[in-house]
């Protein structure tokens, strides 16, 4: 990866369009949707949201890839997300994801972008094989 600024943020879970959350409200009012987009990980079903984790294995998390409209509020605007993630830890509570530069594949394309990666333990979790959480989600509640 180079140490230029990376505008691009790549989302899985709550962040996405299909879910149509406040927090892709807040995406979609700082960020342009390049396109579809997959990275190399597997996705877990927490219960309440889903665990993105790198993997070197042929494993994809589905996602969109976004870009910052406006560099100059990029700062800014991936603070708002980092807090909205837990990036930063109240004391006494627990960070859940970091963030992180990755590859994405876009429109037959390896670009970098930002991710949330989670940071806790896995373990016993339901895979989410599909790696795309709108996917899993409906085939749960046709």
């Amino acid at each position: 990866m180079t140490n230029r600024t990376v505008y691009n943020l790549f989302v899985y879970g709550s962040l996405r369009s299909g879910f149509q959350s406040p927090a892709y409200e807040y995406v979609s009012r700082y960020f342009s949707l390049v396109g579809n987009a997959r990275v190399k990980g597997k996705l877990y079903d927490m219960g309440e949201f889903p665990a993105g984790v790198p993997a070197d294995a042929d494993a994809w998390i589905s996602g969109e890839l976004y870009q910052i409209s406006n560099p100059q509020e990029f700062s800014w605007a991936m603070g708002q997300l980092d807090d909205y993630e837990g990036v930063f830890a109240e004391p006494g509570e627990t960070s859940h994801y970091y963030r992180a530069l990755t590859t994405v594949v876009c429109n037959d394309m390896e670009l970098e972008a930002w991710i949330y990666w989670y940071r806790g333990d896995v373990n016993g979790r339901p895979v989410i094989s599909s790696g795309d959480m709108l996917e899993y989600l409906r085939s749960k509640n046709p």
